[in-house]
């Protein structure tokens, strides 16, 4: 095993925008900075290429009004009130367990709140631009602000910046193994590069920004169970993420923070090889899982609202599989192919009965279920791009929103499967990206954010990963280079 023994001010692993924004802003502040990414250099960036990353915000300055309620609303269930109580005091009077307990602070959440806005100036300010620009929502309860270009836009200006400014990159290159208290650094972080040699770099700082454990079969099992068999990642960058990095965390003595059990789900075509290859029409039709029934409400709202725990139960059925099964009145929904992103054609037949046998669906179920549907549609005014209030009635699941007899053929479906977008579980940071401890202590020199800094339960709050990811970053990087003697 080789030995760099120069050391690096902060040794970043990961270049998404979470490693990309403590990169830039560390090394903008004079430090020594090494990115590790065990990617080829054309697909660096992790799921951060491949995304639009919408910004949970109503202007480039101001995030959206229901912000800081929704992400605390979703920090986790059945809180102690003993633990609500103290967050509300002053952070340094919180004990110990508090201070590392896997909930999301509330001065954390508010810190994002109030740095969004100047950390979409600091990212304006390396030409990259943003807009409110169409999603592929039909109906959206949230405003969304958007890099023009994408995620990938966002992370190829902070590339060109950080070149620019002497960060040092290794591509193909993986961290996994990382020790505490090394001479001559704080920390001792053992590599694999490109021709699987080792080597122990030295490093007084390391931001953990490798992302969650998408990308990690056994991971995914041992904190989901048994329907991670029926999932992947909605894009390729997931791949990459392995987990090493919260491993890495965890056994330097990090609290885990955020919800190890679910993940920020997606409804994905399985048949489809495309990026993000989205089915989001089944509010306007019914979900059928591979017994032939219905198994929740399609449409209890707007589905930017409700896709992501709509996308988990799916997974939940048999073989982790649903099918939404429409007919030709879509096309009373303005606009609504742009909610389909799979490059696959639908499943179509002249009879309902036709189409079941091509989904591979048992014909008398499916059928009974088709006609309770539609016997429990009522009569009313179909808005397709408001939550209508057209619910069926006598059913044991109802469905809320948008419903009326699927019956003018022909006759559509989608096979849907849930994809993982990031997992919730990561390590507890405060609000300077520092991790802490299992006594709410901040571990000196050790930084992390985006997916590897746990925040997420329930329902995950949408268009925030992204944003947090930059946010927390860029607070990183400052941090970790005013600890290292080098910011101004």
């Amino acid at each position: 095993m080789n030995t760099h023994a120069a050391g690096w001010d902060l040794l970043v692993i990961g270049s998404g925008i979470s490693g990309l924004s403590a990169a830039v802003a560390a090394a903008t502040a004079g430090a020594r900075v090494l990115v590790l990414e065990r990617s080829v250099p054309e697909e660096f960036g992790g799921n951060t290429r491949w995304t639009e990353s919408y910004f949970r915000m109503k202007s480039d300055t101001e995030v959206s009004d229901d912000f800081e309620e929704l992400l605390i609303s979703n920090a986790g269930y059945n809180l102690d009130p003993n633990i609500v109580q103290e967050v509300a005091g002053e952070y340094a009077n919180w004990p110990s367990y508090v201070k590392a307990h896997g909930m999301p602070d509330p001065e954390l959440i508010s810190t994002l709140s109030a740095l969004a806005g100047p950390t979409v100036q600091w990212l304006k300010s390396f030409g990259v631009r943003f807009d409110t620009l169409p999603t592929y929502f039909v109906t959206a309860a949230a405003p969304r602000l958007m890099p023009v270009g994408g995620g990938l836009a966002m992370i190829e200006a902070l590339l060109a910046q950080a070149q620019k400014i002497g960060v040092e990159f290794r591509y193909r290159t993986t961290a996994t193994k990382m020790e505490r208290g090394m001479a001559g650094g704080a920390f001792s972080v053992t590599v694999t590069d490109a021709g699987g040699e080792q080597q122990q770099l030295a490093a007084t700082n390391v931001m953990i920004a490798s992302g969650g454990f998408e990308g990690n079969p056994e991971m995914l099992t041992q904190y989901l169970g048994s329907s991670a068999k029926f999932v992947r990642p909605v894009a390729r960058g997931g791949y990459y993420n392995r987990g090493e990095g919260i491993r890495m965390a965890l056994a330097a003595g990090a609290a885990p923070a955020g919800d190890f059990s679910s993940y920020h789900a997606e409804p994905l075509d399985p048949r489809s090889a495309a990026t993000e290859a989205l089915v989001m029409n089944f509010t306007y039709g019914v979900l059928i899982n591979k017994r032939g029934k219905r198994f929740l409400d399609e449409a209890p709202g707007p589905v930017d609202l409700h896709y992501d725990h709509i996308s988990r139960d799916i997974g939940e059925q048999p073989d982790g599989i649903a099918y939404v099964v429409f007919d030709q009145r879509i096309n009373d929904v303005p606009n609504w192919k742009k909610s389909i992103r799979t490059d696959q054609p639908a499943i179509q037949a002249d009879t309902l009965e036709q189409l079941a046998a091509a989904c591979g669906l048992p014909v008398t179920a499916f059928m009974r279920t088709i006609a309770e549907y539609n016997n429990a549609c009522t009569d009313g005014e179909f808005k397709p791009l408001e939550a209508d209030g057209l619910a069926t009635r006598g059913l044991d699941i109802n469905k809320s929103n948008w419903s009326r007899p699927i019956s003018a053929g022909p006759f559509y479906a989608y096979p849907i499967i849930p994809g993982i977008c990031f997992t919730y579980g990561g390590v507890k940071t405060n609000k300077q990206a520092q991790v802490i401890d299992h006594d709410g202590r901040p571990i000196a020199g050790l930084y992390a954010a985006g997916e590897a800094a746990g925040l997420y339960y329930q329902v995950y709050t949408g268009a925030t990963s992204v944003m947090r990811g930059a946010v927390f970053g860029k607070i990183a990087g400052e941090h970790a280079a005013a600890a290292s003697g080098r910011s101004d």
